[in-house]
């Protein structure tokens, strides 16, 4: 039987990447995550791809990679901040996958990303303000995609096994 993706979703810095290799690792499964998979297929970071090209151009990147990853089984993948904010990715990563979102406070969010520098969307003057801005906007469009809430306010160890009960 082909192993369903299990595609891990929510705010920057919530936790998606270190859950998510944890939770493949424990699984047997191969972990991805999204945004490190375009920056190796275009040979730049984000930061490069935002700055080089604009956002329009990385979320169709993003929509393609999230074609190609949702018609391999057996995957852990991280998707990013954004992916999910388009039905289009939501409906393709959902034909193959569980949807679980890594749910945690913005002010949580605040104090993971306390001098990360390599958030094109957060590199501004009003950071603070832009961030909390963002989280509102994305919080609800992401629990509409999830299959599945998870709090992840606890540790990575605490997050994957809950996951894993649950799935």
């Amino acid at each position: 039987m082909k192993q369903k993706n299990i595609i891990l979703c929510g705010f920057m810095g919530c936790g998606k990447s270190t859950v998510g290799s944890l939770l493949a690792k424990k699984n047997g499964m191969a972990f991805v995550d999204l945004d490190s998979y375009i920056e190796k297929k275009e040979g730049k970071t984000i930061s490069e791809i935002f700055s080089d090209s604009g956002e329009a151009y990385f979320r169709a990147l993003e929509r393609e990679a999230s074609k190609e990853l949702s018609a391999k089984n057996g995957l852990v993948i991280a998707a990013g901040g954004g992916t999910l904010t388009f039905q289009e990715n939501v409906d393709v990563l959902r034909e193959n996958g569980k949807i679980v979102l890594l749910d945690i406070p913005v002010e949580v969010v605040a104090q993971r990303l306390v001098g990360d520098t390599t958030r094109p969307l957060l590199n501004r003057p009003d950071r603070d303000e832009a961030m909390k801005e963002l989280y509102e906007k994305r919080l609800p469009v992401y629990r509409k995609a999830a299959d599945v809430i998870i709090d992840g306010n606890q540790s990575p160890l605490q997050v994957c096994m809950e996951i894993m009960s649950i799935l």
